[in-house]
């Protein structure tokens, strides 16, 4: 029995056929096209909506913000694979209507409108909540590490200065007293010389000097962490390890799973997250009684306790940091404070 046969790649046809029919009714660029159309972009403070009289014709905005919202469903966030996809992904094709921006132009527009996108994600979120999308009962927090560019490398703390401070004035010492060795003796077997010595000195100073610059910097800043290449970012855990990344909250709707807030933290972890992230969805939501649900990385007692006074009820597992529990000893849980005797 033969094999499923394809059409010949020279086959010609009378009436060839037309980007849209390859794209199906129920297809999630046919929303993408629908929802950046009706977009206010002048009043969300995109530029050249209006193109200029002079020069050289520009993108549209609109065509420009539907690529970055489709990479962004199809976790295709380069703006260089965005260019690869103009150029052969059939989706595509039919969004832009077979326009093909280069990488640069793609990183220009996303680099210089933040806000404006920002903006675009209050909108969805507002479209949402005209169609009855959010159930607005029940709400998931959670946080999660997304890796920035920063190299472990990169990222200091007072401790790894102090550290790394100390073994190149070790290396010095040690150097400058081989030297004074150097010049003193003529060394029976290969050594370094004295002017490779003093080489290897200048450059432990250098580097000595450099990072004394990045501890005065530490210090002026008043963080506990400075990182070169993506300043906001942090040394946090992440899974077994750590890494140089960014804590990303994000507020679930029970009803859709749909993400009704987020917001990008420099937060090593998830403590303290709570009241904002459950009063912004409130709001968001715009309702008085509303039910969160976290982990037990979350759990503050106080911020519990604010979070019902503003009608938001937590549930959250309270975290027992205390090793005694699992060494058969007693931990605070087992003791009450009783106020009557003090």
């Amino acid at each position: 029995m033969p094999h499923i046969q394809g059409v010949a790649r020279d086959q010609v046809v009378l009436f060839p056929p037309s980007l849209d029919e390859d794209i199906s009714a129920d297809n999630p660029v046919r929303f993408i096209d629908a929802f950046v159309d009706h977009l206010d972009l002048q009043g969300l403070g995109f530029t050249r909506v209006i193109p200029a009289e002079t020069g050289r014709p520009p993108y549209a905005p609109g065509d420009l913000l539907k690529l970055y919202v489709y990479g962004y469903l199809n976790r295709v966030r380069s703006s260089r694979l965005l260019e690869r996809e103009a150029q052969h992904n059939v989706e595509v094709m039919w969004l832009l209507k077979k326009l093909t921006p280069d990488h640069k132009t793609i990183a220009d527009f996303r680099a210089a409108q933040p806000e404006s996108i920002k903006a675009v994600c209050r909108e969805f979120t507002q479209l949402c909540k005209e169609l009855d999308l959010f159930g607005g009962e029940l709400v998931a927090i959670e946080g999660s590490k997304f890796q920035a560019v920063n190299s472990r490398q990169r990222n200091f703390t007072p401790a790894r200065l102090k550290k790394r401070l100390g073994e190149i004035q070790h290396w010095i010492e040690a150097d400058l007293r081989e030297l004074d060795r150097a010049d003193a003796e003529i060394p029976v077997a290969p050594k370094p010389t004295a002017d490779e010595l003093r080489a290897k000195i200048a450059h432990l100073r250098q580097q000595q000097a450099k990072y004394e610059v990045i501890q005065q910097q530490l210090i002026a800043s008043g963080q506990s962490q400075l990182s070169l290449t993506d300043p906001d970012s942090r040394c946090m855990s992440s899974g077994p390890g750590s890494e140089i990344a960014y804590n990303v909250q994000t507020v679930v709707d029970s009803k859709y799973h749909l993400i009704i807030e987020h917001a990008v933290t420099n937060a090593v972890t998830d403590l303290g997250q709570l009241l904002p992230m459950a009063t912004a969805a409130q709001k968001v939501l715009g309702v008085e009684r509303l039910e969160a649900m976290t982990d037990k990385g979350y759990y503050d007692g106080e911020q519990v306790q604010q979070c019902e006074a503003q009608g938001i009820t937590v549930y959250t597992a309270k975290p027992h940091p205390s090793a005694n529990g699992k060494l058969g000893l007693h931990t605070k849980d087992d003791f009450v404070y009783e106020t009557k005797f003090d």
